[in-house]
């Protein structure tokens, strides 16, 4: 496969439009911005509909009508952006919508700055509005993963009616690699659920409103067993040197980046570090990191925040190995030395 010099919020625009995209609705943010620009060009040159709303709260609602006609849709922002559209999350999740949105994080909280955290992880992977609801979360960890989860991804979005984040960074959207670019161009079928203005569709409602507490219980029922079919059918991560590890790196992102480094270099000491990469944050890994926590002596998770995904991992691990913490802040980035070196001193310790 021919490969292009790219950036990875370039690459996931091309990704996108061949993977069928047919409306961008949008509000240009740092460090994303590239998305819509790009997104103003190429979608257009190619006979679909790119529209730049006035706020990022405009955009979401744009999508959910979008969506509500069967169009495959789409947005990108960065944490700030993303908060705002919260409230269209939620009632997307209710009338089980499809669109696919790329949050390509920054510091935080507040307007914080341009340079990357993975802060993002709660509001995403938790939910993103109110409700008992779930998002597919995507972590890509290089330009190459850009392009390809957004190529998958309005596929995902339309098999399950849910809406599909792919969850980025500012280094991962500003860096540049060689990228790979699929040769079929994936297009959407027509949904029976949508309305199309025409007499088949006549009598399909898109709401997310239900007028009884029995109906919203049986919906929300209903949702919950779709999150489980999404867990079992979508969870996916990759594995470096797990066979024979005693200690446990997991990481995502950029950050997995590092460790990958850092790994290789504590096996050149004659250390057994493994690293376990999760590429779905939901559904996340857990069952599979419950098996490897049962098997090493100990676990350290490196990300750009307070710890938001060692929760997870504590969780899923249940006690089995203790979890150690490597985190930093507001843009900060560690070396794949500064990371090997604090996985040494745990090893000592």
């Amino acid at each position: 496969m021919r490969k292009t010099l790219i950036k990875g919020n370039d690459a996931v625009v091309r990704g996108a439009l061949l993977g069928g995209a047919t409306h961008f609705f949008g509000y240009p943010i740092t460090p994303a911005s590239e998305i819509a620009h790009g997104a103003a060009d190429l979608f257009t040159r190619s006979g679909r509909t790119f529209l730049q709303a006035e706020s990022e709260t405009s955009a979401v609602n744009m999508i959910y009508g979008a969506a509500s006609s069967g169009a495959r849709v789409m947005t990108a922002s960065s944490g700030p952006g993303v908060a705002l559209m919260l409230e269209g999350l939620s009632y997307m999740a209710g009338a089980e919508l499809p669109a696919v949105i790329v949050d390509v994080q920054r510091a935080g909280p507040g307007l914080g700055n341009i340079w990357p955290e993975q802060s993002d992880y709660n509001m995403c992977c938790k939910g993103g509005g109110h409700g008992a609801f779930h998002n597919i979360v995507l972590a890509p960890s290089s330009g190459q993963e850009m392009t390809d989860f957004a190529y998958r991804a309005f596929d995902m979005a339309d098999a399950y009616r849910m809406t599909v984040i792919i969850l980025a960074d500012a280094y991962i959207g500003q860096m540049m690699e060689p990228v790979g670019f699929p040769e079929t161009v994936r297009h959407g079928a027509r949904k029976r659920w949508a309305v199309y203005g025409d007499e088949s569709s006549r009598r399909n409602l898109i709401s997310s409103i239900v007028m009884s507490q029995t109906g919203m219980s049986e919906h929300n029922l209903a949702l919950q067993e779709k999150y489980k079919r999404v867990a079992r059918d979508l969870t996916d991560w990759e594995e470096i040197d797990t066979e024979d590890a005693d200690f446990l790196l997991v990481a995502f992102g950029i950050t997995a980046r590092v460790a990958s480094t850092a790994v290789r270099q504590l096996r050149e000491e004659g250390l057994r570090v493994g690293l376990f990469r999760p590429k779905t944050l939901y559904p996340f890994p857990g069952e599979r990191i419950r098996e490897l926590s049962g098997r090493v002596k100990a676990v350290g998770v490196a990300e750009l925040n307070d710890g938001m995904m060692a929760d997870d991992v504590e969780l899923a691990g249940k006690g089995a190995s203790p979890v150690h913490r490597y985190n930093w802040f507001g843009g900060m980035v560690p070396t794949a030395d500064e990371l090997a070196s604090r996985v040494k001193e745990d090893l000592r310790g």
